[in-house]
């Protein structure tokens, strides 16, 4: 049987969706698959940050138009660009592969660390949430939106365009280009990823019960276990790509714990939470941890990061 497969064409994307494709052969060998390379509307406007953009799934939406039409039988993406909120209608995550890092890495000119920047060094990053999280350990800084590709972005240092960037651990993994991380990974305490980072995410159409279950056969409960309290968090707080919340769900000897955070805009502050439980209970998890940092004052930060940067 053959199937044909959705992806984006950058080298990430085909890279990271055969990596899939040949996981789901190993589970079932007799599966030939057929690319389809299709151009979203994060593709066509990439003059653009990412959070200026004033629409929901600009990396998916169009593939997985695709799968509801039946032009494609199922779509491979990096599941942070899988809206919370809104997911395409017609589609279901119909598997969740062991996810990657999520942590983020400093790339830098030189490779100095990034608390040893010089005085309004420049640092690139198309995300609000690592714009937050830099000003709060260095507010001195100069951070400036940046797009395109892995190798465009690193080569945006290593010419001195840029002092340095923070980009996904996941993607330079995959890549097999980790010699370019300055140092080590950044620790999650201080850049708490976005909810899914590190993930893939698998979407078929819904009731397309031949091809989700296909596509069970490499979903990871704990992976799905971390993601799903990740995206209940921030779906608790009603956040978007342009509120910086961090999410960082681990499992460990069959427990669940979720750390949450979002940040201020201009005084450098941050709240957090966290809370642990089964596995099972991952949704409510999220809930737990977003309400207390409604409570703590979240929807204020929220209002702040929407009323500069328009509502989501």
């Amino acid at each position: 049987m053959k199937l044909t497969v959705g992806t984006r064409g950058s080298k990430l994307a085909l890279t990271q969706t055969n990596r899939t494709l040949n996981w789901i052969k190993t589970k079932n060998p007799n599966i030939e698959f057929e690319l389809k390379i299709i151009h979203t509307i994060g593709d066509k406007e990439h003059g653009k940050p990412l959070f200026s953009i004033d629409a929901k799934g600009i990396f998916e939406r169009e593939i997985d138009q695709q799968v509801v039409s039946g032009e494609i039988d199922f779509a491979v993406h990096s599941l942070k660009d899988v809206p919370i909120v809104e997911i395409q209608t017609g589609t279901v995550i119909a598997a969740i592969p062991k996810r990657d890092s999520p942590n983020d890495v400093f790339i830098s000119h030189n490779n100095v660390p990034l608390k040893d920047l010089p005085h309004g060094a420049t640092v690139g990053t198309g995300s609000l949430r690592r714009l937050a999280q830099i000003k709060y350990l260095r507010p001195d800084l100069d951070i400036q939106p940046i797009r395109g590709n892995i190798d465009t972005r690193i080569n945006k240092v290593h010419n001195g365009e840029l002092a340095g960037i923070v980009i996904a651990q996941a993607g330079l993994e995959r890549l097999n280009i980790t010699n370019q991380i300055t140092h080590q990974p950044l620790s999650l305490e201080q850049f708490p990823s976005a909810a899914g980072q590190g993930a893939i995410a698998l979407t078929a159409k819904e009731n397309n019960t031949k091809i989700i279950t296909l596509l069970q056969t490499v979903d990871d409960p704990n992976s799905r276990a971390e993601i799903t309290a990740e995206r209940s968090l921030v779906l608790k707080l009603e956040g978007g790509c342009r509120v910086p919340i961090g999410a960082v769900a681990k499992v460990q000897e069959n427990q669940l714990t979720l750390w949450g955070s979002i940040f201020s805009l201009n005084d450098q502050k941050k709240i957090s939470a966290q809370t642990k439980g089964p596995l099972n209970q991952a949704t409510e998890l999220g809930t737990i941890v977003g309400e207390e940092l409604i409570k703590q004052g979240a929807k204020d930060y929220e209002k702040q990061w929407r009323e500069k940067y328009g509502v989501w």
